[in-house]
């Protein structure tokens, strides 16, 4: 099997939108860790909450956007697409593209926990079902094959231990994610321990690549 990092086994072009993609991937984990920094409190229950705290707060701030080099985006949130049902939580339009309306890369955002980890019924089969099944069935549109996820850790979690959980999930329990490779430590961001990417093949047999960023917010959950 060609190595899914490899270009030339998705479209043309592709090896400029990975190196894209993976630089807008960079600069939204600084946002991240300047959240932990700023010690900012999330809500435990609400992925939406977490998701405008780092949309609104972080990534469509202009001086920090000019400060994580990324004025060349736009970042939309909660937004309904054109061509499918889905309403994507993060949606990126790049300057370059901003002229084809169905050409924007999408985030899709869900909380993690410690609570039936090994189960179809807790939140690691929700990022499965929710989260990467969406990209499979073009419930989202996929122009570019190349999309991400980012996993809100609400709760203290063995990360790397989680991941081996979705991942037997993923092959035991969702043979239509058509999975060609779990998720595997893929290390493009620096100081930075939890990034992955994943492969697959949509409805209509083109390769999917899913990128997939844990956050760890367990420590700073509002308990108010």
């Amino acid at each position: 099997m060609a190595n899914p990092l490899d270009p030339s086994v998705f479209p043309s072009s592709a090896d400029f939108y990975i190196a894209e993609f993976e630089n807008i991937l960079v600069g939204i984990t600084s946002c991240y860790k300047m959240m932990i920094e700023d010690n900012i409190s999330v809500p435990s229950n609400d992925e939406n909450g977490i998701r405008d705290i780092l949309l609104l707060n972080y990534l469509k701030n202009r001086a920090i956007k000019r400060k994580i080099k990324l004025t060349n985006y736009r970042f939309d949130r909660e937004i309904m697409e054109d061509t499918t049902k889905g309403r994507v939580d993060i949606r990126i339009i790049s300057k370059n593209d901003f002229e084809i309306d169905e050409a924007y890369y999408t985030i899709e955002c869900k909380r993690l926990d410690n609570n039936k980890t090994s189960g179809t019924s807790g939140l690691n089969g929700d990022y499965i079902r929710e989260g990467i099944m969406r990209f499979i069935t073009e419930y989202y549109s996929s122009y570019y094959g190349i999309n991400g996820m980012i996993g809100f850790v609400v709760e203290q979690v063995d990360i790397p231990a989680n991941i081996t959980n979705i991942n037997k999930l993923l092959m035991e329990n969702f043979s239509d994610a058509n999975t060609e490779t779990v998720l595997t430590f893929h290390n493009f961001i620096k100081d930075f321990k939890y990034q992955y990417y994943s492969t697959h093949k949509d409805i209509k047999d083109r390769k999917i690549k899913l990128y997939h960023l844990m956050f760890d917010f367990s420590v700073n959950i509002d308990k108010s």
